[in-house]
């Protein structure tokens, strides 16, 4: 073999092999844009799974609510205990599915990401400083789905 035929044969060998090395990133590059995409995929399809029962949750609450108002008002008799006990399986389907109440106190500091201000009242004989942006009363809770808020609690602030 001439040494013009060798060296073309050296650089065919070398562009080829160069070519092989890019097709195989450009698989590997491929490769792990896919399992990133399945990835994602299955994270999404998760939080679609956590949240697919949100609007039913959100019809839910405002029954859960009157039970709990109309058991702050009952008379103590049988069928005030089974109205208790129907609270109490509400509470367990709830929590069962991801919802916690969240629990304003009356002097706890309003936050934004948790409460819907109804009303804000002005009282003059208050330190504002000392007691602005500060619960002063608890219309309804609010409930969270899977640690996000689905319905805030409603309050009165100063």
């Amino acid at each position: 073999m001439s040494k013009e035929k060798k060296e073309k044969t050296q650089k065919d060998f070398e562009k080829i092999q160069k070519q092989s090395e890019e097709y195989l990133y450009g698989w590997k590059r491929a490769l792990a844009d896919y399992e990133n995409f399945k990835k994602q995929s299955e994270k999404e399809k998760q939080e679609f799974i956590k949240f697919a029962n949100l609007n039913l949750i959100i019809n839910l609450i405002p029954v859960y609510n009157n039970f709990k108002l109309a058991l702050e008002h009952s008379t103590g008799d049988e069928w005030a205990k089974g109205i208790e006990y129907i609270k109490k399986q509400f509470e367990q389907v709830l929590k069962q599915n991801g919802v916690e109440e969240i629990l304003p106190k009356i002097g706890d500091e309003f936050d934004i990401n948790l409460h819907e201000a109804i009303k804000e009242i002005k009282e003059k004989e208050i330190d504002e400083l000392k007691d602005k942006n500060k619960i002063k009363k608890i219309i309804s809770c609010g409930y969270k789905l899977n640690g996000k808020v689905i319905v805030p609690a409603k309050v009165i602030v100063n």
